[in-house]
């Protein structure tokens, strides 16, 4: 009873409600927004000023070299010789449409722009996630514009002439790579995701070679063997159009690295999932279609996109079997006696770099928001 009263006598019951506390003061404006997330601390403090003090050093000579002191307009080299401390934009400019289309005939270069055309047809109604007929644009965009997009290109038919791949370059080939390479190694990356996951021996142990074997050796070598050695291992009179088997090549190497990043997406998935899937009857095939896979692509939406980044920058390296994609195009063009200044390098690799910068940051920004949309469940 002692304790029991001691205890007691520390708890203590209020008699009356307390007066509600007015409402917090919104801070707003620019000043109480730095000092809340700039200004908070003295580490804060220190960092924000070491931060301020290095995007100065970066920023400003990047920006009096590439817009106060850049030439912009020319018709030779003898418009950026005497800038040595600016960009020579007027070499891009006299160059744009090599760097876009490479050595695509000009007379025929409407038939890429209505390409594009035909791609964005697709591409914009996949993108907005209110769009109705997402079947119907599916099939459109990875069944029927494939076909139509290489019957315009190549020509041959309805009296187009033809214009052999070799003739291909520029931004154009680097697109027409990185979206064959994409449209190809997503779903070869859930079969051989599922294949590794199977408990058939012969399919998981096929499936465990082909992965490690691709992600064992550089991109380089898989090229190399598909452009120069491929050829020797065919039979006298048969051969494949080199950029075909580039992208063969290359939608299989990618391939293996998505089949991880989706198999990483499958053990995510709560055991529960597939038990509740069996209890209802469904098959193995039907359960992975409905339930199993939009949950673990979803989960893994971040890791696609970045191998998607991945494989839009590594088409650069396509220029080993002397496929003209926009980086090579943009170095052969420093070659030309007329644009030999000290700048021309520097401005042409500039540019090339925007531009990847451009679409990678575009797939990176799209990515979040769909990653927003789609996680409902995980927001708090």
């Amino acid at each position: 009873m002692t304790d029991m009263q001691s205890q007691s006598d520390v708890f203590f019951v209020r008699q009356e409600m307390v007066e509600a506390a007015p409402p917090p003061i919104p801070v707003r404006g620019v000043w109480p927004w730095m000092r809340k997330n700039l200004f908070g601390s003295i580490g804060d403090t220190i960092l924000t000023l070491v931060g301020v003090a290095v995007a100065i050093a970066i920023v400003v000579p990047v920006l009096q070299w590439s817009l106060f002191n850049a030439t912009w307009s020319g018709d030779n080299r003898e418009a950026c010789a005497p800038n040595i401390v600016g960009a020579c934009w007027a070499f891009v400019k006299a160059n744009f449409g090599q760097f876009m289309y490479g050595r695509y005939p000009d007379p025929e270069r409407w038939r890429v722009n209505l390409a594009f055309v035909l791609l964005a047809i697709g591409i914009v109604p996949l993108a907005i996630p209110s769009a109705p007929f997402k079947r119907l644009t599916l099939l459109y965009v990875f069944i029927i514009f494939p076909v139509l997009s290489g019957c315009l290109l190549i020509g041959g038919v309805a009296g187009l002439p033809v214009v052999e791949t070799a003739l291909w370059g520029g931004l154009f080939l680097t697109l027409v790579v990185s979206y064959v390479g994409m449209a190809m190694s997503l779903p070869l990356g859930i079969i051989l995701a599922l294949g590794r996951r199977s408990k058939m021996p012969a399919v998981h142990y096929v499936c465990v070679a082909f992965i490690e074997l691709c992600r064992g050796i550089p991109l380089i070598t898989v090229l190399f063997m598909a452009g120069i050695l491929l050829p020797l291992f065919l039979p006298t009179g048969v051969n494949f159009d080199k950029l075909l088997r580039a992208l063969l090549g290359l939608s299989l190497f990618a391939a293996a690295y998505m089949a991880e990043v989706v198999r990483g997406g499958l053990q995510a998935i709560p055991k529960g999932q597939y038990e509740g899937a069996k209890s209802l009857g469904l098959g193995y095939w039907t359960m992975t279609r409905l339930i199993i896979l939009p949950q673990a692509i979803t989960i893994v939406i971040p890791g696609i996109v970045n191998t998607f980044i991945g494989l839009f920058k590594d088409t650069s390296l396509v220029y080993i079997i002397s496929i003209f994609e926009l980086l090579y195009t943009v170095r052969n063009s420093f070659t030309d006696p007329s644009w030999a200044t000290s700048t021309t390098p520097a401005s042409g690799l500039a540019f090339a770099a925007i531009v990847f910068w451009v679409f990678c940051f575009g797939m990176s920004r799209y990515s979040k928001f769909t990653e927003d949309r789609l996680r409902v469940g995980y927001k708090r």
